[in-house]
């Protein structure tokens, strides 16, 4: 059992407890070495009799070790204690936009804008290398004290070449972000990932998820056959141009969708340009942090 003042691998020094997810405990730690803070993640004791969870916490660490991008959570390192993997991560202080929604329940459109385009730009950067999240949702972004926005949580991802290995494993994700044809079983691409940024945009500055029934099969069925809501008719503050890019990412058929991360960041870029698009023009973080 790991407690405060334990020191994992003789250099991160447990702290304080931050919390607990699905697969992993995590903690609080000074590395005494570069001196800085971190955040260590450990996998529960009670999943360590699955090979399959080992695999999959271990495949997060090999998805994202070797990504360097100012948008996403830093792994610095990784290695076991009694047993148990762990990975040394960069320590986000902040919340997520999960958390943020629901304290403002949604973001006016230009900060929604601000905050896509940051997302967008790690996503733009993996899909690069080859990498496909599969889970993007507001629960897995967060934003540091100055405003930048950090992509985490890849613990489903995966690499394109290796999407046709497994084909039980490609409904993983969150249903109300699941691409329709991800709610078919079939394989993940990039295109599945843009889906789930439309929906996340959508969620932004709606407030809501498109899709909300009680069971998640009947969501998964709305995915694959019930027509996508406008969300100017949510709130009519949302622009047409804003909509269009949403609407656009959530298409039905994945190649009726952005064809990447790039158009749909240079689509959002383009109306940020013309003021007539907002009813703001500068949002949160532009006011805030000074962000143009």
């Amino acid at each position: 059992m790991i407690k405060i003042g334990d020191k994992i691998d003789g250099r991160y020094r447990i702290t304080s407890r931050l919390g607990s997810g699905g697969m992993s405990e995590v903690y609080e730690a000074t590395d005494v070495i570069s001196k800085r803070v971190v955040a260590i993640k450990i996998m529960k004791e009670d999943l360590m009799n699955d090979f399959e969870n080992i695999r999959r916490f271990k495949h997060e660490v090999a998805a994202v070790a070797s990504l360097q991008h100012p948008n996403i959570i830093k792994v610095y390192n990784n290695g076991e204690v009694d047993g148990r993997p762990y990975m040394a991560n960069e320590y986000v202080k902040g919340q997520t936009l999960h958390e943020k929604l629901i304290f403002l329940t949604h973001l006016q459109p230009y900060e929604a804008c601000e905050i896509m385009l940051q997302i967008l730009s790690a996503v733009i950067y993996i899909h690069n290398h080859g990498v496909i999240h599969r889970d993007i949702k507001p629960q897995n972004v967060y934003y540091m004290a100055d405003g930048t926005i950090k992509l985490g949580d890849f613990g489903i991802a995966t690499n394109e070449e290796m999407t046709q290995s497994n084909p039980d494993e490609h409904i993983l994700g969150s249903v109300h972000y699941l691409a329709p044809e991800l709610c078919q079983a079939k394989k993940p691409s990039p295109l599945s990932d843009i889906y789930a940024l439309g929906i996340t945009f959508f969620e932004l500055v709606t407030g809501h998820v498109p899709f909300d029934e009680a069971l998640p099969v009947d969501i998964a069925v709305a995915h694959i056959k019930r027509p996508f809501p406008s969300p100017s008719k949510i709130d009519p503050s949302i622009s047409k141009e804003v909509e269009k890019i949403i609407i656009k990412a959530c298409r039905k058929n994945p190649l009726d969708r952005y064809q990447s991360a790039q158009e749909m960041y240079n689509d959002i870029e383009n109306i940020m340009k013309n003021r007539n698009n907002f009813k703001e023009k500068r949002g949160f973080f532009s006011r805030v942090f000074g962000f143009k």
